[in-house]
């Protein structure tokens, strides 16, 4: 019925000439991007478009502080297509059901860190890691490469644990205290952000290893949810590591300036 109606409001229109001036109208509201911002600032003000960067191999969190041109030279993709991809996604966005994080206090924000992120994590690591091990032992000597991915994806979930655990101890209490340390604070976000950048660089390599989450043509079914679950673990620790850098780490005066 709106589809209806709103085919005889433009036909209307169009007899006295003010579709272009309708047109424009309906579009007015849409989400523009504004292609001079970093990468960064573009997830944080538009956070559908985490998902285009990411499938691109493009660390918006860790080196996020660059266009999107020079995020595509590191990444060797053309910015051109990257665009257009960037703008299909805000066209196709619908209305977020999450608030903006930048409006929220910073109880609120850390909470929403450690109850989506950090809860996810706790649950994530354990379950990949024998899905891991079974891929491993049974498609090893077919795929030579398998047994690094194995000891990366521990890695990473060796140095993931202790950073959860210090950020819930240390940090974020003292970020929540009433008269917070400057000093001690700038120690403790400088910490975080150097096991960010290492995080991301074991990320990386989970990337490479599986060639973008690829499952071959002979792999099971145990192999394609393996395959899911790393880039699901990848996409959450992204925008994971993004709030934390972008959003809660400028508000107590450090601002990452890490180039790609």
């Amino acid at each position: 019925m709106r589809f209806r109606a709103l085919k005889r409001s433009l036909f209307t229109h169009a007899l006295d000439g003010t579709v272009p001036a309708l047109w424009e109208r309906m579009h007015e509201n849409k989400p523009k991007l504004d292609r001079h911002s970093t990468v960064a600032r573009i997830v944080t003000d538009h956070p559908a478009t985490a998902r285009i960067f990411q499938r691109r191999g493009i660390d918006y969190c860790c080196h996020g502080n660059v266009s999107v041109p020079q995020a595509c030279a590191v990444a060797r993709v053309d910015p051109d297509e990257v665009f257009a991809e960037l703008d299909l996604a805000l066209a196709a966005q619908g209305a977020s059901a999450d608030p903006d994080p930048r409006t929220l206090s910073d109880a609120a924000l850390i909470t929403l860190v450690v109850e989506r992120h950090h809860g996810y994590l706790r649950r994530a690591l354990p379950y990949i890691a024998p899905i891991m091990a079974k891929v491993a032992k049974v498609h090893g000597p077919r795929q030579g490469g398998l047994g690094r991915l194995e000891e990366v994806v521990r890695t990473l979930a060796e140095s993931l644990v202790p950073h959860l655990d210090q950020e819930e101890a240390v940090l974020f209490p003292l970020l929540l205290s009433r008269t917070p340390d400057p000093a001690k604070v700038r120690q403790e976000l400088a910490q975080m952000h150097e096991e960010h950048l290492a995080v991301g660089d074991l990320l990386a390599q989970v990337r490479k290893l599986t060639d973008r989450f690829t499952t071959p043509g002979w792999g099971c079914n145990t192999y394609r949810v393996l395959m899911a679950e790393l880039e699901a673990l990848e996409g959450d620790i992204l925008r994971h590591v993004h709030l934390e850098n972008h959003v809660l780490a400028p508000r107590f005066g450090l601002a990452f300036t890490q180039a790609a």
